[in-house]
Order: structure tokens, then C-alpha cells, then sequence
């Protein structure tokens, strides 16, 4: 499998999500970073956030991985909205440093969705999918995830497998 990195972006470290990451990076082996230990400012047109965590940690990212797997709970029927500001931070990548933002087009991204039950949302995943178009990215899908009574089902954790074997390792046709 290729090196990856499961990007967690709950406002909760150990909440439900994190169980999620948890069986997602005992399937894959790739490194977890929470996006609620960063100090990631919001985009602004005058890059004041410099000194946040954002730049080195995407410069690592797209430095020393091919594989990116966006998790989120489904805050008001989208991504949270740390998951958000990471993506609008990006922006600062197409502007001020474009070689290292140019290394996106080299890379893959998924998705994966929590929530407390098997429900998902048409539309969901649109943001993930048009992101990756747009950033020359291989998008490999999205999986939804549900933890009920704090405990991920065998269902679930069959889900996460069969999304790992037949998505995450298909080779990309670029």
C-alpha cells in the first residue's frame, strides 16, 4: 500500500471519529494527525497565518505522502468546520508557494464520513470529490461511517476493509 495520512478533523480528539480513525489506521498503517491539536488559522487574502501550524504540516503532507483520507463527523449536514478551514487553507498553496501545491496533482484522496447512524447525505462528499478535480488529485471515494452506543459495529468495521482493499489500493488511472 502507499505511504497515506488519515487527516481527523472532529472537534473532539477522542470522540466518535477517533474510533473510527482508530480501525481506518489499524486497516491501513498510515499516520493520523487531528486537526483539533493544530493551531490552523482561517484563510484570509493577506496570509497573516504564516506562523500557524498550516504551512509546515501541509508541507509535510504533500513532502512525504501519496495518500490523503480526509475523516469527519457530519456537522449540520456537512464537514466540520475544522475540516473546512483546512481546505480553505490550501488557497495559500495556489497563491504564495505554488510548488509545493503543484505536489497535489501527484497525489490521492478519500473521504470518510461519521455520524451515530447509517444515514448519509446526498451531496455529502461533493466538496471532497470537486476539490480533488480541481487540485488534480485521484479522488478514491467516500465511505460513511457510523458509531453507535460508542462502539464501531462489525458492519462497519467490514465497510472500512472493504473501502480500503477495493478503493484505497486500486492504482490510479492518471
Amino acid at each position: 500500500m502507499k505511504k497515506g495520512i488519515i487527516i481527523q478533523g472532529s472537534s473532539r480528539s477522542e470522540g466518535d471519529t477517533s474510533k473510527i480513525v482508530s480501525v481506518l489506521k489499524d486497516k491501513t498503517g498510515f499516520n493520523v494527525v487531528d486537526l483539533n491539536q493544530k493551531n490552523i488559522g482561517h484563510f484570509d487574502y493577506e496570509y497573516k497565518n504564516r506562523d500557524d501550524d498550516f504551512i509546515k504540516l501541509f508541507k509535510n503532507i504533500v513532502t512525504n505522502y501519496s495518500v490523503i483520507i480526509f475523516v469527519t463527523p457530519i456537522y449540520w449536514y456537512t464537514m466540520s468546520g475544522l475540516m473546512k478551514v483546512f481546505f480553505d487553507r490550501i488557497s495559500d498553496f495556489l497563491k504564495l508557494e505554488k510548488d509545493y501545491g503543484r505536489q497535489l496533482r501527484e497525489m490521492e484522496m478519500a473521504s470518510v464520513s461519521s455520524s451515530n447512524d447509517n444515514r448519509f447525505y446526498k451531496g455529502f462528499e461533493m466538496p471532497f470529490k470537486n476539490s480533488a478535480d480541481y487540485l488534480g488529485m485521484a479522488y478514491k471515494g467516500h465511505l460513511h461511517t457510523w458509531v453507535e452506543n460508542e462502539i464501531v459495529s462489525k458492519e462497519v468495521k467490514n465497510n472500512i476493509n472493504m473501502f480500503v482493499v477495493k478503493q484505497l489500493n486500486k492504482s490510479t488511472n492518471k
